[in-house]
């Protein structure tokens, strides 16, 4: 008996001097991350501005406002922008201001036409066939869902647009902006949105990455919460469904920024960019990178309590619309987490295939084709549509739509491929080709000033303050009427049924 004790002393003793080897390794490696990141930082990252050092004190807190309604969240909103107004004033005037999206008289504030979509916003209709609820992306602002909400409200629906807490007003925000007080938000607005419905006529909701994350979070909790409007259909424009595992490193990588040492406050941000674009930040703060990751983390974990428990069978209708390279959130999780989970044919996943045409065949790469490959040759219970070539001879786009029992239905669109345009992507779909500030088109642009989707550079890496790189990612959809034509077709056929 006392040799199975000491046996078994010896083995707790043992496991427990490997359990603290491992923990010392790990915390270890951790600080060894943090410190190198620092060092990066420190050193390699172009100088702060005041619009990544100063902060704004009348945001929107979860904690702090929580007795607000939808009302008092943009009373708030509009004294916000007051205090970014006094804030800007006091700047100095030099180079870095004269050519950012903070100075009121600036060149991208006229091709913005004073930016106004920026806040929050509501297109009212006297007698509305139905209400929408429409959020933005990380770093974004409400501009980005403008196109669809113009789509929706054509159609008579009321739409509101919200502005998530720490967006639209100085990339500094998104260094104390929570998850949570964007889901507190969101549900103002969601009350609010649905108010505007008249009975028995159809709650939409919707979002474009970060805002379609947290568009299908509150479409699965409200299967068991009676206290939310479920949506009657769910609108989703690149959805960010899950990230990278590099992505947890947020939690760790800006621990050094705690330090009271302004050089620290580098730390804090992953990226330093010139603030050119009017409506979205070029700035990337770490906190944005943990915010987002804890969204699709809970978003994952909701739709894992939904499959379980059955309740993903009362699902409303979702369509999600997503080109098959996605370098900012990827497309997998769309294809093979989100729309895996979902049944019936009522879900559509609209994918938008690379450019097929042979011309392009010897520089893209075999990945490109491969997901969409695999999708179609696999049983699902969704609708799947494809926006392809007609064949590798023509840019001519045509939407397949794969049956389990043959070959593809095909239906024209009328639209082809631009001839210098490989793929669409993340920041592209929610943007019509002419868009004012992000169109493609010649032309695109207002009062005499190019479009920023026109730009394009040609020189040597370091000769710009704007990543030569960045200007040839298409930040707008030439395809966007075919989303327009799908998103009346959904209405049509959600009014038919309340009839």
């Amino acid at each position: 008996m006392s040799s199975l004790i000491d046996w078994t002393t010896t083995v707790s003793r043992f496991v427990a001097h490997w359990l603290w080897r491992a923990f010392v390794v790990v915390i270890g490696l951790c600080l060894a991350i943090a410190l190198g990141f620092t060092l990066y930082a420190v050193n390699a990252l172009p100088p702060l501005q005041p619009w990544h050092t100063e902060r704004l004190d009348g945001e929107f807190s979860s904690w702090k406002d929580a007795g607000l309604d939808f009302d008092g969240y943009l009373r708030l909103e509009e004294e916000l922008f007051d205090e970014l107004r006094a804030k800007v004033a006091t700047w100095p005037q030099d180079e870095a201001f004269a050519h950012s999206r903070f100075n009121p008289n600036g060149a991208i504030n006229r091709l913005a036409a004073g930016a106004a979509y920026n806040r929050s916003f509501r297109l009212s209709v006297e007698a509305p066939v139905g209400a929408a609820l429409l959020l933005h992306g990380l770093t974004d602002s409400p501009y980005s869902m403008k196109a669809m909400a113009d789509a929706l409200h054509a159609r008579g629906f009321d739409v509101t647009v919200l502005r998530l807490p720490g967006h639209g007003t100085l990339p500094s925000m998104m260094v104390e902006m929570t998850f949570r007080d964007w889901t507190a938000a969101m549900h103002l607005a969601a009350r609010a949105a649905a108010a505007h419905a008249p009975a028995g006529k159809p709650f939409y909701i919707g979002g474009y990455s970060t805002g379609a994350t947290l568009s299908l979070l509150y479409a699965l909790e409200s299967l068991g919460d009676s206290t939310l409007r479920r949506p009657d259909r769910v609108l989703l424009l690149s959805p960010a469904i899950e990230l990278t595992r590099v992505a947890a490193l947020a939690n760790i990588i800006d621990i050094a920024s705690i330090v009271p040492v302004p050089v620290l406050e580098k730390v804090r941000w992953q990226e330093l960019v010139a603030e050119y674009d009017p409506y979205k930040f070029n700035s990337f703060p770490v906190n944005a990178s943990r915010q987002v990751n804890r969204a699709t983390s809970a978003l994952q974990r909701a739709l894992a309590r939904a499959r379980d428990s059955g309740r993903i069978a009362q699902m409303p209708p979702v369509a999600a619309w997503q080109s098959v390279v996605d370098a900012t959130v990827g497309s997998r999780g769309t294809v093979e987490v989100l729309f895996a989970a979902l049944q019936g044919a009522q879900h559509q996943l609209i994918l938008f295939d690379v450019n097929r045409s042979e011309s392009f065949r010897s520089v893209q790469r075999p990945a490109a084709h491969a997901l969409i490959e695999r999708t179609v040759r696999e049983p699902r219970s969704y609708t799947l549509d494809v926006v392809t070539n007609l064949d590798p001879r023509h840019e001519q786009v045509v939407v397949q739509r794969p049956s389990p029992d043959g070959g593809p239905q095909q239906l024209t669109t009328g639209l082809a491929w631009p001839r210098d345009l490989v793929s669409l992507g993340h920041v592209a779909l929610p943007f019509p080709p002419d868009d004012p500030v992000y169109g493609f088109l010649p032309g695109s642009g207002r009062d005499g000033i190019p479009s920023i989707g026109s730009w394009l550079l040609r020189g040597e890496t370091g000769a710009t303050t704007i990543s030569l790189g960045a200007l040839t990612r298409l930040r707008s959809n030439p395809f966007w009427s075919l989303i327009e034509r799908q998103i009346d077709e959904q209405i049509t056929a959600d009014l038919e049924r309340t009839r």
